[in-house]
């Protein structure tokens, strides 16, 4: 199985597909993290229903999942966190039966490199995830995503949702889920089939007001040097015992964890 294949959840498991920030620049975005090294791939225009949809993305894939960076929108920084499904349909009547009464089930595409048309089925439900943007994405076309040329060495592993309540939060996010939450030094955490949701009240490292998405855990080759990096870029570096916590600029928002 190739990577692109190895993306898509087999059936029953639900996996952490990606993460997003919501920029007011693309450009000095993806100019950001193309200093740290990372490959960014080119802009790619949204369509819902083959009809623009207004945004466009630049996206950071990895060797697991990936970092979307999205504009226009209102709001800014770490806004969006998505889980990977193999039945979207399935996926949006549990959160009907749950109460979370979701949108009418989505079809985004978008074009890659101008060649390859990426389909997507997208489930949200606005306004009962008061972190951000929540939602489920069935990826039909992954091989236009995980092309070679584009995958950067590291992997979404995990991430943290700030919360006044932790108990409270953590059971909301395992309706919305359908996953088993369970209590650890740390905080409650959710186990996905590849990464996990960790919910506290409070991180070993400066966090947005809760509710709110406090960071993403990154899995790297060699996490020194990648920490010496963020450091001569001006981002500030954190070490919190084997692991590190990178700030984020405004222009993009939250923190990286990786170790």
């Amino acid at each position: 199985m190739n990577l692109a294949e190895r993306q898509k959840p087999s059936p029953g498991d639900l996996v952490l597909d990606h993460v997003s920030h919501f920029v007011k620049d693309l450009e000095a975005a993806a100019r950001l993290l193309e200093k740290l090294g990372f490959i960014v791939t080119p802009l790619s225009a949204q369509r819902v229903d083959g009809r623009p949809a207004g945004t466009s993305n630049r996206c950071v894939m990895l060797e697991q999942g990936y970092v979307e960076l999205l504009a226009p929108r209102p709001d800014r920084g770490l806004r969006l966190a998505c889980f990977g499904t193999p039945d979207a349909a399935a996926e949006h009547r549990r959160l009907a039966d749950h109460g979370f009464a979701p949108l009418p089930l989505v079809n985004l595409s978008r074009k890659i490199d101008d060649r390859f048309l990426a389909r997507f089925k997208v489930v949200r439900a606005d306004g009962k995830m008061p972190e951000g943007r929540i939602q489920y994405v069935q990826h039909l076309t992954p091989q236009h995503l995980w092309q070679k040329r584009y995958v950067n060495e590291f992997r979404l592993e995990g991430i943290f949702v700030a919360a006044r309540d932790p108990v409270a939060a953590a059971a909301r996010w395992a309706r919305f889920t359908g996953l088993i939450p369970r209590r650890t030094e740390e905080g409650i955490r959710l186990e996905t089939a590849r990464g996990s949701v960790l919910v506290a009240k409070r991180f070993p490292w400066r966090t947005p007001a809760s509710p709110a998405l406090a960071g993403y855990q990154l899995a790297c080759r060699q996490p020194q040097k990648f920490a010496a990096r963020c450091s001569a870029a001006g981002i500030r570096v954190k070490r919190i015992g084997s692991r590190y916590a990178a700030a984020l600029p405004a222009a993009l928002g939250g923190v990286w964890v990786f170790g």
